[in-house]
């Protein structure tokens, strides 16, 4: 791969994600924007930041293979990718970052947007990092862990052992938060509930009985919950009550691998169902959202928060009372699975156990945390989510200061 460099093809600045969805969340089509994107391209096939904004609204569109062509295209362009601060003495972050969706990478122009921070994002392929790299104060490892990217990440691992600036998210950590081996990692750590997790092969699921369910899974009953390998927000979740169940549920997802685990029930006494989102940065824990739903399986969507206000007064009570109430709770877990993972920015999708530990469902480096909603029907909700990227600029200072120490 050449030399990345900071010279842009097109003088036309990028818009990035973070400005892109936030207008999707607003209630703007994108249509305009597309066009215009389209036209500048039309003008200047090598306009390279056009094509980047392009693939993000084709993800945003739900046209994943659209996206992905046209992010290849801008990849064959240039590599590094720039959002500036309008600070007269900003942080340079940069971003390693990989080819793929919009889960495949950190989504750190939230993060950073409007601070002092100037965000490089540069893409790797996989040979890991080019001969010379772009000046910079901190290194951060922005690539989502998944089965396509753990090669990448180790090679990451060996190349950044000794390096002259301070690395955020070392990728020998990111690649260990599989599912499986999440499960493995906090299994045995106080106050934390957390089924064992299994990767099977599709012809190794179909023939899986009550009887053979024990030597995939150490704590293995019926019901169980599959998933295909990598899938994310709720995709191909299911719950399989019994062995019979799981042919129709083949029938219904072609994928040659998943992943499977004992269903907990973690349904409240009123009948509903909670999920936390808790973010750590740095060691501290802080609120990101919650969801409530009458069913069991929930991502922040289908909970349909905003059509409900005793939801949503009951959300902000987590979120202000956070320190003090869900946080304070299971502060010791949290500081577990911040001490196992041993990275400097995670978060936690979890629940809370009929036994009140804390119910682990999945730890991520990558998961969105955002100031998009409605400040009218979520009026808590931006100040915290600045709470959190406040953190997180913070952290850039703090390892950036003690570094040139």
């Amino acid at each position: 791969m050449p030399a990345p460099s900071a010279d842009q093809v097109d003088t036309t600045p990028l818009m990035g994600l973070a400005v892109l969805m936030s207008r999707t969340c607003a209630g703007e089509p994108l249509t305009d924007i597309a066009k215009q994107l389209m036209e500048r391209i039309k003008h200047n096939a090598r306009d390279a930041n056009a094509l980047m904004d392009l693939s993000i609204i084709s993800h945003l569109w739900f046209n994943h293979p659209i996206g992905l062509a046209t992010q290849m295209q801008a990849l064959m362009i240039q590599r590094l990718y720039r959002l500036p601060s309008t600070s007269a003495k900003p942080l340079c972050l940069l971003a390693l970052m990989q080819h793929g969706d919009l889960a495949a990478n950190m989504p750190l122009e939230f993060l950073v947007q409007d601070s002092d921070i100037d965000l490089q994002m540069l893409f790797l392929d996989a040979k890991g990092l080019p001969d010379a790299l772009p000046e910079h104060d901190v290194l951060i490892v922005a690539i989502a862990e998944s089965q396509p990217s753990k090669r990448l990440l180790m090679t990451l691992a060996g190349q950044l052992r000794v390096w002259p600036k301070p690395v955020i998210n070392r990728p020998e950590r990111i690649a260990q938060l599989s599912r499986d081996a999440v499960s493995k990692m906090l299994h045995a750590l106080p106050g934390i509930a957390i089924p064992m997790t299994a990767t099977i092969s599709r012809d190794d699921f179909a023939r899986l009985n009550e009887q053979t369910l024990t030597q995939v899974l150490t704590d293995g009953v019926f019901p169980i919950i599959a998933r295909p390998l990598d899938s994310h927000a709720g995709q191909g979740l299911e719950k399989i009550d019994t062995a019979e169940h799981i042919t129709a549920y083949l029938q219904q997802h072609p994928e040659q691998v998943f992943a499977i685990s004992r269903f907990i029930y973690y349904r409240n006494a009123d009948g509903w169902y909670r999920k936390y989102r808790v973010v750590l940065v740095d060691g501290q824990a802080y609120a990101g959202h919650m969801a409530i739903s009458e069913h069991w399986m929930i991502h922040y969507l289908n909970a349909h928060m905003s059509e409900n206000q005793q939801k949503r007064d009951e959300e902000e009570c987590f979120v202000r009372e956070f320190d003090t109430g869900f946080g304070k709770r299971h502060a010791a877990a949290l500081q577990a699975i911040h001490r196992a993972a041993g990275l400097d920015y995670l978060v936690i999708d979890c629940a809370e156990a009929p036994d009140g530990c804390l119910l682990v469902f999945e730890i991520d480096s990558a998961a969105v945390i955002h100031a998009m909603d409605s400040e009218r029907l979520f009026p808590y909700k931006r100040a915290q989510a600045k709470r959190v990227f406040l953190a997180f600029q913070t952290l850039l200072q703090r390892i950036s200061t003690t570094s040139a120490e």
